[in-house]
């Protein structure tokens, strides 16, 4: 792993699939104000495990890859997240129904779509292909929204012990994506999740329930619970859940 003059690591494919320069840095003030780490690479599995675990995400348009650890950073504390009676009465109006890990690639394909989300989408074919092996291997896990039998909203991440990585939601119904978050925030109490990661900040997950925490608290929480026993494999649950039990 090679270092440019600014300090920001480059990732070579030779190197030894770690992130232990940039683990480094997020605990230091050398790092850059941008919370780029590092750039290039690939998106091998053994490559975004070691990322995850040390706060490190990609997120990038065109190559090379870009590797983030923003300062402060964006979560969701589960346990403090209370949505409003105004989306519960609208889950409930809209009928949605809520399921894990049925239908990831349809998810991860949606969210490629810009006009579904919040934010001009990032999520290329290497990404899709990258984060549909993740899923494949017990690590992304997708949340669906449906109503009837269309899937009218949905987000992704990826779960490492008890923290999940949120990577992107998509909506076409009035609710369907803040309808998701509200099924995936009760399911991961009941996991014992203790941290969602929103990653960069925005005013749409700011009006969801996010916050910002500086870098230095982020990445004692993650040393702390990023390590410990989590759920592993397909989320999927033995029945659905309609809009009234979320």
């Amino acid at each position: 792993m090679a270092t440019t003059e600014s300090g920001t690591d480059i990732l070579i494919e030779a190197d030894e699939l770690n992130f232990q320069d940039s683990a480094g840095l997020v605990a230091g003030d050398e790092m850059p104000e941008i919370g780029l780490v590092a750039f290039g690479g690939d998106l091998k599995p053994e490559r975004l495990i070691a990322a995850y675990r040390v706060g490190i995400f990609p997120w990038y348009n065109n190559d090379p890859i870009l590797w983030w650890s923003p300062d402060p950073r964006c979560v969701l504390f589960p346990q403090k997240f209370r949505p409003s009676r105004s989306l519960r009465k609208s889950i409930r109006k809209n009928g949605y129904r809520f399921t894990l890990d049925r239908a990831f690639g349809e998810v991860i394909r949606h969210c490629a779509r810009p006009h579904l989300g919040p934010d001009e989408t990032w999520i290329n074919s290497d990404m899709i292909d990258a984060y549909s092996e993740m899923h494949r291997r017990g690590y992304a896990h997708s949340v669906e929204t449906w109503q009837g039998r269309r899937l009218v909203g949905g987000l992704y991440g990826i779960a490492m012990g008890r923290v999940f990585f949120g990577e992107s939601m998509f909506s076409t119904e009035t609710d369907a994506s803040k309808g998701a978050l509200v099924y995936l925030v009760d399911r991961l109490l009941e996991f014992g999740y203790m941290l969602i990661d929103c990653q960069v900040t925005s005013a749409h997950l700011l009006s969801i329930g996010a916050e910002e925490i500086p870098r230095e608290a982020f990445m004692r929480i993650l040393g702390r619970e990023v390590g410990k026993d989590g759920i592993p494999g397909f989320w999927a649950p033995d029945r659905d859940a309609g809009g009234g039990e979320s």
